[in-house]
């Protein structure tokens, strides 16, 4: 990306997170994803005369939670209101949310951001408000992928109604990267709090992106422009460039930026306008008559909050401080709530952590995308990798034995200790042992012990190799290695 001096960039996000309860937030019609279109509906879901909603009460408990977790004030008291907002996937013509009064308002989430070639840094982005709301539904439109050019659109209504949390931070953002890393700690948090899944190809995670530009940190803030329509965060910091750089040359071509809407187009990389923006006196909002107030008392919001786990910003911290990991392996290894819980049984049963790490984020993981697993489905016990860690520790196995094994042992999940018992592959760690196959190989080989006495010194490693073929791997190679240097040299 350009240099941006003198302008800069101000940012904020408004990110939609899908609650993973088992009825909506009003009816108990099934949140069930990828059914056939329209068979989770139901009078209230569409509106019908007559109808009365009522709230999900795991749908509270799971806001308020999230609230908790993102340092919000959770309010005493607040309200539904309705939402006029006149679009065919909305059965109602209006979406039930929440405006004046919120349930949770002044928040802040820390982020760590770290680019390749620049000094990694941690930055506080404050959060306005969270509110709970319901879905919309979603207009198929055939003959294209968008309205334009089809010939002609469907509605279902399955997604109508589900219960939904809107996070809107502080325009506290600055760059794309900044605005990335904040929309992966936010899923991060609610995976780990387990009130979503957080899938933004299923639509359990949107963003919307509000930017503009001004001619730097003093100056008024310029016209924003919301961002829809990204489902990855490479998307969003990729959006929030292009169109940094867009706002800039408008300006200072002598342009004009208008408050709109606008699309990411991930085949072409750029942003494109849709509408112009609404305000929110275009929706009309008024207190919903047919839903009381809610009131939390305070007895109810403790308990809710000493229910939080171990959040993964306190695990980096943790892994760092205690364990000794390095801030990559930390990022890495708290950055799914399965694998993190998994790694510290792991430490706890006696494996090194950097080692841990190592194998966690390397084999076991390459072992599973391969197979198109995730730690979900993962066997393999944390004991069972803390045996194997151990035994190559003590000098029971090699690191290739143990890249070997382990398939079977993450597949059947059995003791390292019996599958090298039974498979003769403990290493070979006696001078006894492996001195006499050295001599072998120096008669053997003439040639490249002369070679390596002229100087050769590279050659070393061919008769390490020829000496872990002659041994099927189980030879101590530090070992080897010195033995055969000091054979070689003699």
């Amino acid at each position: 990306m350009k240099n941006l001096e003198p302008w800069e960039a101000v940012i904020g996000l408004e990110t939609h997170v899908q609650l993973n309860t088992k009825s909506k937030i009003f009816t108990s019609a099934s949140t069930a994803f990828g059914d056939e279109p329209n068979t989770h509906i139901d009078p209230v879901v569409c509106g019908l005369p007559g109808t009365l909603p009522v709230l999900n009460k795991t749908v509270l408990e799971y806001a308020v939670k999230t609230s908790l977790a993102l340092n919000l004030n959770v309010a005493e008291h607040c309200k539904f209101d309705r939402k006029q907002y006149f679009y065919p996937d909305l059965p109602k013509n209006y979406q039930i949310s929440q405006f004046d009064e919120p349930l949770a308002e002044n928040g802040w989430l820390e982020v760590e951001i770290s680019e390749k070639d620049k000094e990694t840094y941690l930055k506080k982005i404050g959060i306005e408000r969270l509110h709970m709301e319901e879905d919309a539904g979603k207009l198929v439109h055939v003959g294209s992928d968008r309205l334009a050019g089809s010939k002609y659109s469907l509605v279902d209504y399955n997604r109508a109604g589900i219960a939904l949390v809107e996070i809107v931070s502080k325009p506290d953002i600055r760059t794309g990267r900044e605005a990335s890393e904040y929309a992966s700690e936010i899923r991060r948090t609610v995976r780990y709090l387990g009130v979503s899944d957080g899938n933004m190809q299923e639509g359990s995670l949107r963003c919307d992106v509000n930017i503009s530009v001004r001619r730097g940190p003093n100056a008024p803030f310029g016209t924003k422009v919301e961002i829809k329509n990204m489902n990855s965060f490479s998307a969003i910091q990729k959006a929030c460039e292009y169109e940094i750089e867009r706002q800039i040359d408008v300006y200072e071509n002598g342009g004009e930026i208008y408050q709109e809407t606008r699309l990411w187009d991930e085949a072409k990389q750029l942003t494109k306008s849709m509408r112009l923006k609404e305000g929110s006196s275009d929706y009309r909002y008024f207190p919903d008559p047919d839903l009381g107030p809610i009131e939390i008392s305070k007895e109810q919001k403790d308990k809710w909050l000493n229910e939080l786990p171990e959040l993964p910003s306190k695990k980096r911290q943790k892994y760092v401080k205690e364990l000794g990991l390095s801030s990559y392996d930390s990022r890495v290894i708290s950055d799914e709530v399965f694998m993190a819980n998994f790694f510290e049984e792991t430490v706890a049963n006696g494996a090194d952590p950097k080692l841990a790490s190592n194998w966690i984020t390397s084999d076991i993981v390459g072992y599973l995308k391969s197979n198109k697993q995730s730690f979900v489905d993962l066997k393999l016990s944390p004991n069972n990798l803390a045996e194997m860690i151990n035994m190559i520790s003590k000098k029971v196995i090699s690191g290739k034995i143990a890249k070997e094994i382990l398939p079977e042992l993450i597949k059947d999940n059995i003791s390292p200790q019996k599958v090298v018992e039974e498979k003769g592959l403990a290493m070979i760690s006696d001078s006894e042992s492996i001195v006499p196959i050295i001599e072998e190989l120096i008669i053997e080989y003439p040639k490249e012990v002369k070679s390596f006495k002229e100087g050769k010194t590279k050659l070393l490693g061919f008769f390490v190799g020829q000496l872990m073929k002659k041994t099927k791997g189980k030879a101590d190679p530090k070992l080897a290695n010195q033995l055969i240097t000091e054979k070689l040299k003699s």
